[in-house]
């Protein structure tokens, strides 16, 4: 009996220790794969870092091909050195040209009978403004038709008595007064003429007892007081119009900048809103103080062939006095705003970099930039706005 109990107890400590190796092995291979997992962890973590840092590597780049860039219509500009303009900036207002805006009245009173155009309308030399029915017209009228009565009678005797009077059967004398009498007529008959056609400010009249008013120049009508079956007179502002294809520019200068503003100084013209400028020269200078600004009236002549300078806008005057060599200079149009810096876009072999700079002085459609771009490179002018736009989207796809 204690034979068989030593057997048992044998066996069950060989099947045992059997299955504590078994377990031991299995123990082992799971921990061997755990630590290849976490070495596996580690390469993707390693692989993921170096393509993040490949990214941010190429952050600022944009990948656009040559029919690309000429299809977006950006153009090239080299950035090279260039005598930049120094001047003085003057806050000014566009406004009428006065030498061209023209208030029209009527010259009689009498009553609207119709309007012709309305406000904005642009208008030619003698086209119809406006017809007004007056009574003093209709009087012009009766005199000028009387006028021309006479004309005729007179005309009829003076031939007669011409005749007599060659014929030797009258007098000298009365033919004479004949002559007399048709001088004195077309006298008159002219002169009821002249008063219709400054009434009618036109020698084209429309009969009766209405005159029309007519544009004087070719413009745009920027005041309209008139509408149909309204009494008006000589003091009755009914149009103002302005040839807007040119405009002044208005600023103040105070007395110590008024040595450095003259006749026929440049002057750079720029207004934000717009985002544009344009170039002109002083066209005058006042002689006089304002009283409240104390500052002189300085005037510049724009020619605005496409009416987009409109008065009343607000805008920035430079004044040249000055010029410098700047070693670097773009055009303005190359500048943009990315993340609250300056930068250009530099032309690359696949596309554009992006590339922060440092802005000197302004002048005449150029910048200087006095660090963060070497001369001789290529930058966008025209279109960079596109290139920024594309910048902008490619970082909000690599934030998320």
């Amino acid at each position: 009996m204690d034979k068989k109990l030593i057997v048992v107890a044998a066996a069950t400590l060989a099947l045992g220790i059997g299955i504590g190796s078994m377990w031991d092995g299995n123990g082992a291979i799971d921990a061997h794969a755990d630590e290849a997992a976490e070495h596996a962890d580690h390469a993707d973590h390693a692989e993921e870092g170096a393509a993040a840092e490949g990214e941010h590597g190429e952050e600022g780049h944009i990948e656009l091909s040559a029919e690309q860039i000429t299809a977006a219509g950006i153009q090239l500009a080299e950035a090279r050195a260039q005598t930049i303009s120094l001047g003085l900036p003057f806050p000014g207002e566009v406004r009428f040209d006065e030498d061209r805006t023209a208030h029209v009245v009527p010259r009689v009173p009498g009553v609207v009978e119709s309007v012709a155009v309305n406000l904005g309308q642009s208008v030619k030399k003698g086209q119809l403004l406006a017809v007004i029915a007056s009574q003093q017209i209709s009087e012009q009228r009766s005199e000028q038709a009387a006028a021309q009565r006479r004309l005729a009678l007179a005309r009829t005797t003076y031939e007669r008595e011409k005749k007599l009077w060659q014929d030797k059967i009258s007098a000298e004398q009365d033919f004479l007064q004949a002559r007399q009498a048709l001088e004195e007529a077309e006298i008159a008959l002219a002169n009821a003429r002249q008063k219709i056609s400054v009434l009618s400010g036109s020698v084209v009249a429309t009969g009766g007892n209405r005159y029309e008013l007519r544009a004087p120049f070719d413009g745009v009508v920027v005041e309209k007081h008139l509408t149909p079956g309204e009494v008006v007179d000589e003091t009755t502002a009914a149009f103002t119009l302005s040839d807007l294809s040119r405009v002044w520019v208005t600023f103040g200068v105070s007395p110590k900048d008024l040595n450095k503003v003259q006749v026929g100084k440049a002057v750079t013209v720029s207004a934000a809103e717009l985002n544009a400028q344009v170039l002109g020269s002083v066209a005058y200078v006042g002689s006089l103080l304002g009283e409240q600004t104390r500052t002189a009236t300085v005037r510049v002549t724009l020619e605005n062939p496409q009416g987009s300078w409109r008065p009343g806008l607000f805008v920035t005057a430079r004044v040249a006095t000055d010029s410098r060599e700047a070693k670097v200079a773009v055009p303005e149009t190359a500048i943009q705003t990315v993340e609250d810096k300056p930068t250009v876009f530099v032309r690359t072999d696949d596309g554009f970099k992006a590339q922060a700079v440092e802005l000197g002085s302004r002048a005449a459609g150029q910048v200087e930039v006095t660090a963060g771009l070497e001369p001789g490179v290529q930058v966008a002018s025209a279109g960079s706005f596109v290139l920024k736009s594309e910048l902008g989207k490619a970082s909000a796809e690599h934030s998320h």
